[in-house]
């Protein structure tokens, strides 16, 4: 469903707050979440745990995020986006900065389970608020940025963690996460719920009640949304693989080593901010049917670039290609489900989505991981690109996209 933004009576500072807000809530948000994976070999040998139990810190963080995106999705459609996002800031940042203090592997398994928690829930609502403070043509844009921070956030880590790691242990990294909290506080002061959601919330008598049996309301509506949590599945499986396995794949296959390479990260990083700000003009300008088709089927043949690299060289300029074109079309999806559901359900939407969605493309890596053993990775990028096409077709099956460009 279209949002109207004839009576936004919003002003151009608190448009630059939500989306100050929103961008560096996913920078804190992703660099917070990946701490673990720079001090994950440190941790195991603190707390004397093996590989199969450090994997489930991961897993458990993986399953806070969908838990914590379903429970404040639906807080923030009741109670505001503004008081469950600075309320979702505050968990990750108290339970990040609180593995500090954690002595043995349960109480970081518990603090890791918080971070997702908070972490879920903080996407749906900043999204949220970036539909309702700017018009219909400009969300692919504005919600792209705000997901770049996201990639800011990983870098920060990487080089917060090269620098604190050897210098102070892997605890003293943790105790980064404690600067979120005085973000939230700065939040609060300055943003304030739009004019579309205080209206929305005016028209019930009582607070509206929100379920998520409103994103199966209709058969249409079911499959829409099951349709694009497919879309997010591959989105998530494609970027999650390519990050986790590309560099071990590549130090195997040309003999360098580029695990270790802050140059390939920060590259490869560039190339996705790139992607996404070109997706966002491009879904704004021609609509989400031609931004996705061209951004998937590009994604499909370029992935294919990987299993043809000779030198560092290459590898570079080849993972930049993927990531402009696979990764590009993160942002999209915030923007296209927020305009597709009600503004009584629009938060609770991304996060139940986009949640869903990170939960299952999360295991990426591991089948990644299972097909390498006895595959080419001609034949997994084969599979990753057939997956692309796979998400193409569904997204050309979904009606209420085609009103999108008009």
């Amino acid at each position: 469903m279209e949002n109207t933004q004839k009576n936004h009576a919003l002003t151009s500072n608190n448009q630059k707050w939500v989306i100050a807000s929103t961008s560096i809530g996913q920078m804190l948000e992703s660099m917070d979440i990946s701490f673990i994976s720079f001090t994950l070999t440190s941790i195991m040998a603190s707390l004397h745990i093996s590989s199969a139990a450090a994997g489930m810190l991961s897993t458990v963080t993986t399953f806070g995020t969908l838990l914590g995106g379903i429970l404040f999705g639906l807080l923030a459609d009741r109670f505001g986006r503004v008081k469950i996002l600075t309320y979702t800031i505050f968990i990750f940042a108290f339970a990040t900065a609180g593995v500090v203090l954690a002595k043995d592997f349960t109480t970081l398994l518990i603090l890791r389970f918080l971070v997702g928690l908070g972490a879920g829930g903080e996407y749906g609502a900043g999204v949220a608020m970036i539909c309702e403070s700017f018009g219909k043509k400009q969300l692919g844009q504005k919600v792209s940025i705000s997901t770049i921070g996201g990639q800011l956030g990983s870098i920060v880590a990487a080089l917060l963690a090269a620098f604190m790691v050897p210098m102070f242990g892997w605890r003293a990294l943790f105790l980064v996460g404690i600067i979120p909290i005085f973000f939230a506080f700065v939040i609060r002061r300055h943003l304030k719920e739009s004019p579309e959601f205080i209206s929305a919330m005016e028209n019930n008598k009582k607070r509206p009640k929100v379920s998520m049996k409103k994103l199966f309301a209709t058969p249409k509506i079911a499959y829409q949304t099951m349709a694009l949590g497919v879309m997010v599945i591959v989105q998530i499986a494609g970027y999650y693989g390519l990050i986790n396995w590309l560099p071990s794949i590549m130090q195997k296959q040309l003999g360098l080593s580029v695990s270790g390479s802050s140059l390939w990260m920060i590259v490869t990083i560039t190339g996705m901010s790139a992607g996404m700000l070109t997706f966002g003009t491009i879904l704004d300008k021609l609509g989400p049917r031609k931004a996705f088709g061209i951004f998937l089927l590009f994604a499909a043949v370029a992935v294919y670039g990987l299993t043809i690299a000779v030198n560092g060289f290459t590898l570079l300029l080849a993972s930049t290609v993927v990531g402009f074109f696979s990764n590009g079309m993160y942002g999209g999806y915030g923007a296209i489900i927020s305009r597709l559901y009600p503004t009584e359900v629009r938060s609770t939407a991304n996060n139940v989505i986009m949640g869903f969605g990170r939960a299952v493309g999360g295991f990426s890596p591991f089948v990644i991981g299972l097909l390498m053993e006895s595959h080419s990775l001609f034949m997994i990028m084969g599979i990753l690109s057939c997956l692309y096409i796979f998400s193409f077709i569904t997204m050309m099956s979904i009606p209420a996209l085609k009103k999108l460009a008009k």
